[in-house]
């Protein structure tokens, strides 16, 4: 059969039509793979974004969270001066007691706007409670440690 120069037949077209189909299937894919790829990226960067906005304390103000960090040195400062008491006196104390002992440096009334008060339960069980006594703290955690060293945050 004769053809002129440029002609196909009609199962080279269907053969050109079929590998466009393929190509625009490609395209298909690749758009998808990119689409997926955004998705996934969008939420990671949610994610990061959360965390390091809200960090470990939850979201808590900074001045919060530095004084309540000063708190717990507190509680653990005058946990400490309860032992060294104890060993030297055989009962723990007050935190009165451990003032005039020396064994504590500063008041426990209102000292970064909490209040410090001591249980003391047969001599040989303390508690030490801070609680926040500024107005302009209400809200902020209860903290409290016993003769355990145990620190509790409520």
């Amino acid at each position: 059969m004769w053809r002129a120069k440029g002609c196909k037949s009609n199962v080279e077209k269907a053969q050109r039509w079929k590998a466009r189909g393929a190509l625009q299937g490609d395209g298909m894919k690749a758009a998808a793979s990119v689409l997926g790829l955004v998705i996934v990226l969008a939420i990671v960067w949610m994610l990061v974004k959360t965390q390091f906005t809200q960090g470990p304390t939850g979201g808590a103000p900074p001045k919060q969270v530095i004084d309540v960090v000063g708190v717990k040195t507190d509680l653990l400062a005058i946990a400490q001066a309860e032992r060294l008491y104890l060993a030297s006196h055989g009962s723990y104390a007050s935190i009165d007691q451990l003032q005039q002992d020396g064994a504590l440096s500063f008041s426990g009334a209102n000292r970064r706007g909490y209040n410090y008060i001591a249980e003391v339960n047969d001599g040989q069980h303390f508690k030490i409670t801070a609680a926040p006594s500024d107005p302009a703290k209400i809200g902020w955690p209860t903290l409290s440690i016993d003769e355990n060293m145990e620190v509790t945050q409520n």
